[in-house]
């Protein structure tokens, strides 16, 4: 108990023994005790010592406290203390009393512990199993371990991790703990593992991540929460930056969207927190991530659109416009908008049509125009306005457009300030860094638009009273040109930097510029007496513009001139400066240390104005010019001619391709015109094919309806021919059945009514013929013609009454049809026991009529079809392969035509030969004095007949 109480500071007899004495005593304690209590109290002996004693603690004690995590599992309280003492020996704490020299020892000491606790893997997994213990007093510790390991060495820790079995997904567990204290380390321990590893950021985004963390950002206040939030934005920098993947899982997974609440400020914006204007400026930042230019330009894309179209946009720019915002939040929302506009036409058109909430309204852009041109505005925010107007104007031709008119001279407003009168005063005006902005913000507006750089040579300026204007063009190269009296006052070579920049472009593939800035006398000698000179190392650069600005000129020169053609600027060039003179003064441009430092990204970052020398889309310029320039100098006049004569002659392959291109193009048109046609009518005849099918099936019902109504028709009648009364069949007539009955009795009546007809025709015949034997009795026999003629006669005799007797069954049956059709309606009506009356029976009449219309109207419809059918197989004789089945079926059909006419032909020759026989007959009768009647008078005289025999029945 004395070893304890020593330790513990109580005072014991005797000499003390030192630190490491006591750290050895205990760690043989911790050894070699049985007993858990012992172990647990040596244990936190240790732990109270790890801070005094760091080095001792971890050089002797390390090995027993990892056998204590793998040993006494089942006690918490010593895993506890085990872990804290860990914790302690590694953790390089920075205290402010340590100076730099201490806290260096400090560091190195911790990672040399690290280093001794990742040798062995296994370790790592046991502290991984430990976390997943829910006791307070060991997964805690066990965080704060795992984040001061990672810190000490996070790249071995990460690739151990990596391969452990469900490592990431126990870290993940971590944000799902109620404890917010576990949650909140948990929040720093994934930041440390998702450093720089995109494999981790991977997994951990996949775990539902992205999920967690917004839901524990709204539900600490968004950007009026406090280190939480700001814990969490941390962390979604790591997994979203440079990580492809992950940027388009979270577009994918609609979390942009839930960002716009994050920047919903109200309206009193006064008194502005620390912790809300750092969570701001990181919830800025994430936004800026997702739509970075380093991002592939389809992601960027598809991520600008979203924004736009859940409103983010919309809300940012409310913040842009807002008042009381601090300084570098709005700063940093330029910056956002910048790159959320960049490149995509529908944002930059929306950003176009902002107007800040001033009286009279003014347009966004040129508020943000007017901050950048004043020189009390703070550095940062200049550079931030340059940026967005740059952002603004890249791929937006109608935007360059815009600004470009604002100079002209048709739609200047005089009450009213605009973008380029802005423009024009910060280029020419006393403040250098405003004459570079400015210089670039109007090559930017010009940058890939021949149209926009022709249409700026228009621009006139009032100098001065009393003096004509000049030309924009003109007025820059005055400024170059007047020497001490303008140039150089204060930061002389920002100043021409940014004017000689803003030449380049201009007149760069511009030819017409190029003759506008030759025509003027004084330039070209400028250009060539600043080259020539050996200035300071300050100048060089201005130099190296200069012989870039008459690059270009002898580069896109059309010879419009005679005094500066290209030949004879060469000849000067190698007069006055020399050729090699001249390209290592070009080259003075790319050697420049700002230059590589601007050609890295678009965004304009500076630390002071003075490095403010070069913009980005220039570097691509100067990059692309160089080359071609430098051939172009040392180029003799007969390599000129026969490059043009090349380029002539393959201006004239390239017209007679694109001649071809235009005329396959043409064809190519036209074929997939055709092509549509066809596919239309194709799909057109299907579905009328698809419909006759459909009606040739319904025919081919309804044919076998009325064949099985007809069956039961005749089984029914001879069931009641058998016992009267039966009428159980009829009543299971439908009224189909009773329709189809009726039309089969309609159409026996039209039959009946025609053999009538027949019949009084064949009646009225053989009256006739009776009549010529009685006459030809009187007189004397004819001889064997006579003979002959009666025995025709006879034959047609017998042929009458074979007629007459199958007209008088027809009339039998019909007579029996008719009693079965009455019978079979009064047994319905009987057997339904008085519940269907006359009203029924005429609504089942009605149906039945709108059945017979039904039909009619749909054989009409079988009818339009079949012709439009036709119609369209016609069309499609010249594109299709179904011409051969259409033409065999139309001769089909025709020979069916030709078959009926033929037997109708047929009918027609028999009938006329039965004509000529009957007047062959009535020939023969009247050449043997026969008195033969006509027609008419046989029709007369069976009238009479038929009256006298009625007046007999009526007497009798």
């Amino acid at each position: 108990m004395n070893f304890f109480r020593g330790v513990m500071g109580g005072q014991a007899a005797g000499p003390q023994p030192s630190g490491a004495e006591t750290i050895q005593k205990l760690c043989d304690r911790v050894a070699s005790s049985t007993l858990l209590e012992d172990r647990r109290d040596a244990v936190r002996a240790l732990k109270s010592l790890s801070k005094k004693y760091r080095m001792e603690v971890g050089t002797q004690a390390m090995d027993h406290l990892i056998n204590i995590l793998q040993t006494d599992r089942s006690d918490s309280e010593i895993l506890g203390y085990a872990l804290d003492t860990l914790y302690n020996i590694i953790c390089n704490d920075e205290e402010e009393e340590q100076d730099e020299n201490a806290q260096k020892l400090s560091d190195d000491l911790g990672a040399q512990f690290t280093e001794t606790f990742i040798q062995d893997p296994e370790h790592i997994t046991l502290l991984l199993t430990l976390l997943e213990e829910f006791d307070f007093h060991v997964r805690w510790p066990g965080v704060k371990l795992l984040t001061a390991l990672l810190k000490n060495q996070g790249v071995q820790l990460q690739g151990i991790i990596l391969v452990s079995p469900m490592g990431v997904s126990r870290l993940m567990d971590l944000l799902a703990d109620s404890r917010e204290v576990i949650r909140n380390d948990g929040l720093l321990l994934l930041q440390q593992l998702t450093k720089g590893n995109a494999a981790i950021q991977k997994i951990v985004a996949f775990e539902n991540a992205f999920e967690r963390l917004l839901d524990i950002i709204t539900e600490e206040g968004s950007s009026d929460g406090g280190i939480v939030v700001e814990d969490c934005l941390l962390l979604l920098l790591n997994l979203l930056k440079n990580n492809s993947s992950n940027q388009n899982f979270f577009k994918e997974g609609s979390y942009i969207q839930r960002m716009k609440p994050w920047f919903e400020v109200g309206d009193d914006n006064s008194g502005w927190s620390a912790q809300k204007v750092t969570n701001l400026h990181l919830m800025l930042q994430l936004v800026r991530v997702m739509v970075s230019p380093v991002n592939s330009p389809g992601a960027t894309a598809s991520c600008q659109k979203s924004m736009y179209q859940c409103g983010l946009l919309q809300q940012l720019c409310t913040i842009l416009m807002a008042t009381g915002v601090p300084a570098d939040i709005l700063t940093e929302t330029i910056n956002t908008v910048s790159e959320v506009i960049r490149g995509s036409q529908i944002n930059q058109d929306y950003f176009a049509s902002v107007n800040a909430p001033s009286n009279p309204p003014r347009p966004a852009i040129v508020v943000l125009l007017m901050s950048m041109v004043n020189e009390r505005q703070p550095f940062v925010l200049r550079c931030a306005v340059l940026y967005c107007f740059q952002c603004f104007l890249y791929k937006n031709q109608k935007g360059q457009g815009e600004i470009v008119a604002t100079l002209l001279p048709s739609t200047i407003d005089a009450n009213s300030i605009s973008a380029g009168q802005l423009l024009c005063g910060g280029l020419f005006s006393a403040d250098s860094l405003s004459n570079w902005c400015a210089a670039v913000a109007l090559a930017h507006a010009l940058q890939d638009n021949l149209n926009q750089k022709e249409q700026l040579l228009r621009v006139q300026l009032a100098t001065s009273l009393g003096k004509p204007p000049v030309s924009l063009l003109q007025q820059c190269t005055n400024i170059l040109s007047q020497g001490d009296k303008i140039v150089r006052r204060g930061s002389k070579v920002q100043t021409r930097v940014g004017l000689l920049m803003l030449l380049c472009t201009w007149i760069s593939n511009c030819p017409i510029a190029v003759t506008h800035f030759l025509h003027n006398q004084e330039n070209v000698p400028f250009l060539t007496a600043q080259i020539s000179e050996n200035l300071g190392e300050d100048e060089r650069l201005v130099q190296g513009l200069c012989a870039l600005l008459l690059g270009i000129c002898i580069y896109y020169n059309d010879n419009s001139l005679e005094n500066y053609t290209k030949e004879k600027l060469k000849q000067l060039i190698e007069k006055r400066i020399g050729k090699e003179n001249f390209v290592e003064k070009l080259g003075f441009i790319t050697k420049h240390e700002l230059y590589s430092r601007a050609a890295q990204k678009p965004q304009p970052i500076f630390p002071s104005p003075e490095q403010m020398l070069f913009d980005h889309e220039f570097t691509k310029l100067v990059k692309e010019l160089e080359g071609v320039i430098t051939k172009a100098v040392h180029k003799s006049s007969e390599e000129e001619k026969k490059e043009e004569e090349v380029k002539k002659t393959l201006e004239q392959h390239d017209n007679i391709v694109t001649q071809y291109k235009e005329l396959i193009r043409e064809q190519d048109a036209q074929i997939q015109e055709l092509k549509e046609q066809v596919a239309s009518m194709t799909s057109q005849n299907e579905q009328l094919q698809t419909t006759i099918t459909q009606q040739l099936s319904q025919i081919q019902q309804h044919k076998d309806q009325y064949n099985i109504l007809k069956l039961k028709l005749g089984k029914e009648n001879q069931s009641q021919s058998n016992s009267q009364g039966d009428t159980s069949q009829v009543n299971g007539l439908q009224t189909e059945e009773l329709s189809q009955l009726r039309e089969e009795v309609e159409e026996l009546r039209k039959q009946h009514t025609l053999l009538q007809t027949q019949l009084g025709d064949k009646d009225a015949l053989i009256n006739t013929l009776r009549s010529a034997p009685v006459q030809s009795a009187e007189a004397p026999a004819g001889g064997p013609d006579h003979t002959e003629l009666l025995q025709e006669l006879e034959a047609l005799r017998g042929q009458v009454q074979s007629q007459s007797d199958e007209i008088t069954q027809l009339k039998t049956e019909r007579q029996d049809l008719l009693r079965r059709a009455e019978a079979g309606s009064s047994d319905t009506v009987s057997s339904s026991d008085g519940s269907l009356d006359s009203t029924k029976m005429a609504e089942l009449e009605s149906r039945l009529s709108q059945s017979s219309v039904l039909t009619e109207r749909l054989k009409e419809e079988a009818k339009s079809l079949s012709q439009r059918r036709a119609e369209l197989e016609q069309q499609l004789a010249s594109a299709t392969s179904t011409v051969a089945i259409l033409q065999a079926e139309k001769t089909k059909l025709q020979g069916e035509v030709q078959e009926s006419k033929k037997e109708q032909d047929d009918l027609l020759m028999l009938l006329a030969d039965q004509d000529h026989k009957i007047h062959s007959l009535k020939q023969r009768l009247k050449d043997l004095g026969e008195t033969v009647e006509d027609e008419d008078d046989l029709d007369a005289r069976d009238q009479t007949d038929d009256d006298e025999e009625e007046d007999d029945e009526d007497e009798d």
